[in-house]
């Protein structure tokens, strides 16, 4: 665990992200990638390296870059194939982080998910798992409230929608792009690195960014949550 001691203001409120930190979607979007194309690179460790850093982002952008890089052009339809056949492997293999729900009813925080999915895909998501009624109507997506991440827009929608400044808000990303998001907005960052999905020396990268602490298990959320509101 990395743990920056600095003074923060009082924290009062928690924004979370939710593929890979309340569903556990993103280790299943990395395997539907593989899949989809190990017949553009055989090797499917080389690919998944390629993957992982890249999860957090858009889908649609995930998907461009591997292209790019694997100097392939796809076939007519073929993104909006791949996009649709990984969307339905994270519905039909829909589950929750393990240890998210206890954490989070560890956590006496009005709460907010900032998410770079579509806000009905989050919506449903958060519906089928029974986590639905601890965010409310506070979910915020790149549809409703402007850029992707790593811009700090859905982030600082966020705080807006909760009726806060961001400086008292703490927030919980698994990926370097919604970290960087995250801090961008001002927010106290916790990173989760317990994901399959999540790719070696996740940690030290969190850190360089601002990263206030990572933990690698969700029993760890709620007294890290505890610490840093007992801080002054």
């Amino acid at each position: 665990m990395l743990d920056h001691a600095y003074p923060v203001p009082p924290l009062t409120h928690l924004v979370s992200d939710c593929d890979g930190v309340l569903i556990d979607s993103e280790a299943v979007a990395l395997d539907a990638m593989l899949t989809s194309l190990q017949s553009r690179m055989a090797d499917r460790e080389q690919l998944a390296a390629l993957i992982r850093p890249r999860l957090g982002l858009p889908l649609v952008e995930v998907l461009a870059q591997l292209f790019v890089i694997l100097e392939a052009t796809p076939a007519h339809g073929e993104l909006i194939a791949i996009g649709e056949y990984i969307e339905h492997e994270c519905d039909r293999r829909l589950s929750l982080v393990p240890g998210v729900a206890d954490a989070l009813a560890a956590i006496a925080l009005p709460k907010a998910v900032a998410s770079n999915s579509h806000s009905d895909r989050v919506r449903a998501a958060l519906a089928r798992t029974g986590l639905a009624p601890l965010f409310g109507t506070h979910i915020h997506t790149p549809d409703n409230s402007g850029l992707p991440k790593p811009d700090p827009a859905v982030y600082l929608a966020a705080a807006a929608g909760l009726g806060v400044a961001p400086g008292h808000c703490i927030a919980v990303e698994d990926s370097i792009t919604g970290a960087t998001a995250a801090v961008a907005a001002g927010m106290v960052v916790l990173g989760y690195i317990g994901g399959g999905h999540v790719p070696a020396g996740q940690a030290l990268r969190m850190q360089a960014l601002g990263v206030h602490a990572t933990f690698d298990t969700m029993s760890a959320l709620p007294e890290l949550v505890n610490a840093l509101i007992l801080r002054r």
